[in-house]
């Protein structure tokens, strides 16, 4: 037995995970019913990740700011200029596409319950207050924006701390580390759980209907993945982008599409930045704050599903409201973790634009939760891998300005 968890730990873990999903997809098809046991595995992945996650994010944060050497440099300034562009591109992606191949809806109902944000304030607002929220609470909740608040302020005011506290600190987040690398081998069995659930639950058969809005979707964001994602790194770094880009999302995107939770793939994505050698003190901070703000796929499903809505009903759009679209659908994604429901419940918002009712918006997002199988898994994706695409790059450009040549292993 022993051997054979030898065997199966020396083949890489994307090749795991690909096996993982081949089971699952063969279970539910032939025995949907009698191994329905499998879908625990699922729910138990994505629920250590979730568990593991606010107390990396604390510790390491914390850590890496306590023992920051004053006078040594991070990348924080590049990679939320990154961020910003990435999720503005995504926007106008997303637009330009609505134009090229207009798509229309039928309308449901469903939703009546949730009450989406009335204007972008209230987004900024929540998020304001997810930063001075309790620390236990924001622990408890996932709050990441709260959670990196307390850790940075903590960890400036640790930076006096005498060696053998911080050093206790850095046990600490050695350990946690650890715990996260014991879950993440574990990812084969919870991604083939998952695979399991979709396709027993949801089946694809009901997405025929909308199969046109899926295209231009998931169209859209394998877009921004392969083409316009590559561009911003090229235009950084000079070098070709495709291993790393490629290496990014094989090895972050599989676990974010099928875990469809950005804050249950930080762990994945710090595991992926060691990995690549990048700095800690930046990616500490990096990789959870784009599991909060940086949303590529959350604009494109806004402007989509915006556009969409604005073709059912007809009405006319002119290039300065798409060009304001484009502006709310990047913020309002920015913006999306601090709402209920994500970037579904800020469709209303960027509707208001067009002066939608709210009671046809909220039909659009019972749409959207009907799609949500593959559009939130796509979205997932891409937003979570290009977080450590864009920190990886804001350290090459770096060393590029400063005449280093690094080489990245981008084999599995």
């Amino acid at each position: 037995m022993k051997n054979l968890l030898a065997k199966w730990n020396q083949i890489s873990l994307v090749k795991r995970i690909v096996i993982g999903i081949i089971v699952g997809v063969i279970l539910a098809l032939a025995v949907p019913t009698g191994a329905s046991w499998i879908s625990i595995f699922g729910s138990l992945f994505v629920g250590a990740l979730k568990a593991v996650a606010p107390i990396l994010v604390l510790f390491i944060v914390m850590h890496a700011i306590a023992v920051h050497k004053s006078g040594k440099k991070t990348n924080m300034k590049s990679i939320l200029g990154l961020y910003a562009i990435g999720t503005l591109l995504a926007g106008a992606v997303a637009v330009v596409a609505s134009f090229l191949f207009p798509v229309t809806l039928t309308l449901t109902t469903g939703v009546e319950e949730l009450t989406p944000p009335e204007g972008i304030a209230e987004v900024i607002e929540t998020l304001l207050f997810n930063l001075v929220a309790n620390p236990i609470d924001a622990v408890v909740n996932a709050n990441y924006l709260g959670i990196l608040m307390w850790a940075i302020v903590l960890g400036f005011a640790l930076k006096n701390a005498n060696q053998h506290t911080k050093d206790m600190l850095g046990n600490f987040s050695d350990a946690i580390t650890k715990i996260v690398q014991w879950v993440i081998n574990l990812a084969p069995l919870g991604i083939m759980g998952l695979v399991f659930d979709a396709i027993v639950t949801s089946g694809l058969s009901a997405l025929a209907d909308y199969g046109r809005l899926l295209l231009i979707l998931v169209g859209c964001m394998v877009f921004i993945a392969l083409v316009v994602n590559p561009i911003i790194v090229y235009i950084y770094t000079r070098k070709n982008p495709y291993p790393i880009v490629l290496m990014v999302l094989r090895e972050s995107g599989i676990t974010a599409f099928f875990t469809r939770s950005s804050a249950a793939n930080i762990p994945v994505n710090m595991k992926l930045c060691e990995k690549l050698g990048l700095d800690e003190d930046t990616y500490a901070v990096s990789i959870p704050l784009g599991a909060t703000i940086n949303m590529a796929g959350a604009a494109v499903t806004i402007a989509v599903l915006t556009l969409a809505t604005v073709n059912t009903l007809g009405v006319e759009v002119d290039f300065v409201t798409a060009l304001m679209l484009v502006v709310v659908a990047a913020v309002s994604a920015a913006g999306a973790s601090g709402v209920a429901g994500g970037s579904l419940l800020l469709i209303p918002l960027a509707c208001n634009l067009f002066g939608i009712p709210n009671d046809i918006a909220m039909q659009v997002v019972g749409v959207g939760f009907i799609i949500g199988v593959i559009q939130d898994s796509c979205e997932t994706a891409l937003n979570s891998s290009s977080d450590v695409l864009f920190t990886a790059t804001a350290q090459h450009a770096k060393e590029r300005r400063e005449g280093k040549t690094k080489v990245v292993s981008v084999n599995s």
